[in-house]
């Protein structure tokens, strides 16, 4: 199909190696293309052919003259059209693969590059749906993304969720609005045994985090029995699940009451809310309060914020993640264990490993590690790009 309208050119330096984005890479950034006026005059999210530094096409990009990255590879067909039809194509191929995974509509519909949709995060929770258009191009045809999400799912609910660094990056705008259909209130979700509450229209990001799924569930493996700690549990996330699999207890600490207040409500519905507490506050402090209260429990998780969210704050996000292991070490019973994650894309696992490693053993307990899990299956990653696979979750058996 021959587009109507002749798209603008944008073309390679001739020094930038064509190799890696016909390989798969999906990014250009702003000192690999020729920027002149025209390329400069470019609305953001405008789409555009790409072509080579002898001016063969590569394929359709969108364009973002206001970013670091400036292109994002699109189709690798120069010919294809980026309509209704060509979304549907990709969430039909994104839905095949979670309909495979998963026996309940609950989980991350799209993932971005690994998807095939650039700065696109969809989160399905049943009937309803979030997209997080992270990239301009996304906002910029986000009607026809939406018409196609509601075509080829079904859903009947969407939530435009607006928040967030990376739009921040892309120039746009931060407001979270019901596109369509009407939410009473949080969405009850199915995971692992538990019952989670999502806000999807107040909640942080999309209203639930499905990526640590796996990592719950190898946590509640642990938890026959355990007394638990989940810090930074935002909506209760490993705490519900160890509960759900058996837990005796589940103490879950955050700084946010309306995060904890869901949780509860997840444990209400999930018919555990006599063996689940909660304690707002700074989870720093909270950890040196409840070690100089003499607390242990059987199994200690920190699932803390990205710390590192670019690679300026690597050092700082380093220290960061030490000393949440050196914290949360003295809090584990003899024999019990400790679980410490990390969603920052810009410490890489052995960074990680390293900065817990090093907690682990300032704060005088040696260890074994038991487990190395990251995001589930709903959450791929493409090989061609680092930055998809971000998520980080370290399981230490500790000694007496």
């Amino acid at each position: 199909m021959e587009h109507d309208i002749a798209l603008p050119t944008i073309r390679l330096l001739p020094k930038t190696d064509p190799r890696p984005l016909r390989r798969g890479s999906p990014w250009v950034f702003a000192n690999e293309l020729v920027i002149d006026r025209r390329t400069r005059a470019l609305a953001a999210g405008t789409i555009a052919l790409l072509e080579d530094g002898e001016r063969r096409p590569m394929g359709l990009v969108a364009v973002n003259p206001n970013s670091k990255i400036i292109a994002r590879m699109l189709d690798r067909n120069p010919d294809a059209v980026i309509d209704q039809a060509w979304f549907a194509t990709r969430l039909s191929r994104a839905l095949a693969l979670r309909a495979r995974l998963f026996d309940a509509p609950f989980y991350r519909l799209v993932h971005a590059e690994a998807d095939g949709l650039p700065g696109v995060v969809i989160d399905r929770f049943g009937d309803a749906a979030v997209i997080q258009p992270n990239a301009a191009w996304a906002e910029a045809l986000l009607q026809p993304l939406v018409a196609a999400l509601i075509e080829v799912t079904g859903v009947t609910s969407v939530v435009k969720n607006a928040t967030g660094r990376a739009r921040t990056l892309e120039g746009l705008d931060e407001e979270t609005v019901l596109l369509t259909g009407t939410l009473t209130g949080p969405v009850a979700v199915p995971m692992n045994g538990a019952c989670y509450m999502a806000d999807l229209l107040g909640g942080q990001k999309t209203g639930l985090f499905f990526d640590q799924r796996p990592n719950h569930a190898f946590a509640a493996r642990l938890a026959q029995g355990a007394k638990v700690l989940d810090v930074f549990s935002h909506v209760g996330g490993f705490a519900l699940a160890a509960l759900a699999a058996g837990a005796d207890r589940a103490l879950a600490v955050d700084g946010s009451a309306p995060a904890l207040d869901l949780a509860e409500q997840g444990a209400t519905a999930g018919g555990v809310a006599e063996r689940f507490a909660t304690r707002r506050g700074d989870a720093f402090d909270t950890m040196t309060e409840l070690a100089t209260e003499g607390a242990q429990f059987d199994l200690v998780i920190c699932d803390p914020p990205a710390f590192a969210p670019s690679k300026s704050a690597l050092e700082a996000g380093v220290r960061a993640y030490e000393r949440v292991a050196r914290l949360a070490t003295p809090l584990v019973a003899p024999g019990g264990f400790l679980a410490l994650c990390s969603c920052s894309h810009a410490v890489d696992l052995g960074r990680f490993r390293g900065a817990c490693n090093s907690g682990i053993g300032r704060a005088g307990r040696a260890a074994q590690l038991i487990h190395t899990g990251a995001a589930g299956p709903d959450h791929p990653q493409l090989p061609q790009l680092a930055e998809s696979g971000y998520l980080k979750a370290l399981f230490y058996r500790l000694d007496g």
